[in-house]
C-alpha cells in the first residue's frame, strides 16, 4: 500500500506577506478573499484572507495559518498583518505587535533590538513589494496574539527571544517537519551560546540533563538541547569551534554514547544495558550479575545489581568511555566529558574533564544533595 503523501502549508512568515500583499491590494481597490502567494522557491500559495480592516493610515489583514500534516503549534493561529504608508525613501520597516518577540541576545540571524522577524519572510514581503511595483516605503506590523503563551512552548525563551513568537521560514512554504528541519531547529542554541561568551557548553538530551544542570546552578545560557541527536550537535558545535563540551543526563541515554550510538532513540539504538554489562564484567563483576545486567528491562533496574556489587566505579568508567568516544567522533576538535544521572537526578558518575569544565563553570554539586 503506497505511504499517504503529507499536506504541507505556509508559514507565519508567509502570513505575514500575504497581510502585506492584501493590503496593498486593498489600496488598489481590489478585496480578496483569497490571493497566491509566490514562495521564495517558486511555490505558487494560495492562501486565504479571513478579514481586511481599514483605521486611517493603516490597513489590518487577519490571515489564518495553515500547517497542513505538519504538527505546528501555531496551525489555526490567526496572524494580523498591519500595513502603514511611511514617507518617500524610508523603506521597509518591520515592527513587533503582540505576540511577537523581540531579540535580546547575540548569535540569532536578527540582531538584538530588533523584532524577531527572519530574514526570510522580509525577503518574502519585499518580493511582494516588487511584484506590485510597489515604492515600498512601508511600516509592516505584525502580531500573533496567541502568541505570548504559545512561545512558551518553544526554544524561543533560551535563545533570548522576549514577549512571544518568532516569524520564522526560509522560502514561505511548510513543509511537514523532517527529522532534518528539527536537527535544524536545535543549532541557533549553540550560536547564541557562543555569541554569549561560552566556549565550553553543556548538552542535555533532555529535562533530566536540564534539570540538573539548573539546579547545581550551571549557567542556563550554555545549556544545550540536543534531544536525540547527540552525534549532530557534537558535530555542529566542533565546527563553530566550541572549545569544550559536557555532556549530562541519564544514563540511559549517555551509556549508549559509550557504546558508540550518537543517534539515542530507542528505536533506532540501543546498547544501554549491554555496555553496563561489559563495563562491569571488566570491573569483576560475576556472570550471574552480568546476566541480570542484561535481563533487565530499564538502566534503573540494573543499577541494584551493580552497586549491590560495590562497583559504583563503573559509573564513572562508563561516563569516561563516552566523552572518548565523542571526542574521537568529532576527530579530536574539542574535548568532551560526560555526567551520567538517575531518573530522579541523583549523580552516578562522571570524569574528569566534566568535572573541570563544571568547575570553570562553578557549578555546585551540594545543591543536588
Amino acid at each position: 500500500m503506497a505511504e499517504k503523501e503529507l499536506k504541507g502549508g505556509y508559514t507565519t512568515g508567509a502570513c505575514m506577506a500575504a497581510g502585506v500583499k492584501a493590503a496593498l491590494l486593498y489600496w488598489r481597490g481590489e478585496y480578496m478573499n483569497q490571493l497566491t502567494l509566490i514562495a521564495l522557491d517558486g511555490t505558487p500559495l494560495h492562501i486565504k484572507v479571513k478579514g481586511i480592516k481599514a483605521d486611517g493610515d493603516d490597513v489590518t489583514v487577519e490571515i489564518v495559518k495553515e500547517s497542513g500534516d505538519d504538527p505546528d503549534i501555531t496551525n489555526g493561529t490567526s496572524v494580523f498583518t498591519t500595513t502603514r504608508r511611511l514617507e518617500k525613501g524610508a523603506g521597509l520597516v518591520f515592527k513587533a505587535g503582540y505576540g511577537i518577540g523581540m531579540v535580546t541576545k547575540p548569535g540569532l540571524s536578527v540582531p538584538p533590538g530588533e523584532p524577531s522577524i527572519n530574514p526570510g519572510p522580509r525577503k518574502l514581503v519585499k518580493s511582494v513589494v516588487d511584484e506590485l511595483h510597489d515604492d515600498g516605503d512601508l511600516e509592516v506590523t505584525v502580531s500573533i496574539p496567541a502568541g505570548v503563551e504559545l512561545a512558551k512552548k518553544t526554544l524561543n525563551p533560551v535563545l533570548g527571544v522576549v514577549g512571544g513568537l518568532s516569524i520564522v521560514g526560509t522560502t514561505g512554504v511548510l513543509r511537514p517537519m523532517s527529522e532534518e528541519g528539527f536537527k535544524n531547529s536545535l543549532l541557533p542554541q549553540i550560536d547564541v551560546a557562543m555569541a554569549t561568551g561560552y566556549k565550553s557548553q553543556i548538552f542535555v538530551p533532555g529535562k533530566i540533563g536540564e534539570n540538573i544542570a539548573m539546579k547545581c546552578g550551571l549557567p542556563r545560557q550554555a545549556i544545550v538541547q540536543t534531544s536525540n541527536f547527540i552525534g549532530f550537535m557534537l558535530k555542529a558545535a566542533a565546527d563553530r569551534h566550541v572549545e569544550r563540551v559536557m555532556l549530562l543526563g541519564h544514563i540511559g541515554k549517555l551509556a549508549k554514547v559509550a557504546g558508540g550510538t550518537f543517534y539515542t532513540h530507542n528505536r533506532i539504538g540501543d546498547g544501554r544495558l549491554e555496555v553496563m554489562a561489559a563495563y562491569a564484567a571488566a570491573e569483576g563483576l560475576p556472570a550471574e550479575g552480568v546476566r541480570r545486567i542484561l535481563d533487565a528491562t530499564t538502566t534503573e533496574d540494573a543499577m541494584p545489581v551493580i552497586e549491590q556489587a560495590g562497583l559504583e566505579r563503573v559509573y564513572d568508567i562508563i561516563a569516561a568511555r563516552a566523552s572518548m568516544r565523542s571526542e574521537r567522533y568529532v576527530f579530536g576538535a574539542m574535548k568532551v566529558g560526560t555526567v551520567l544521572s538517575t531518573l530522579q537526578g541523583r549523580i552516578l558518575g562522571m570524569d574528569d574533564t566534566a568535572r573541570a569544565i563544571g568547575k570553570d563553570l562553578h557549578w555546585e554539586l551540594d545543591k543536588l544533595k
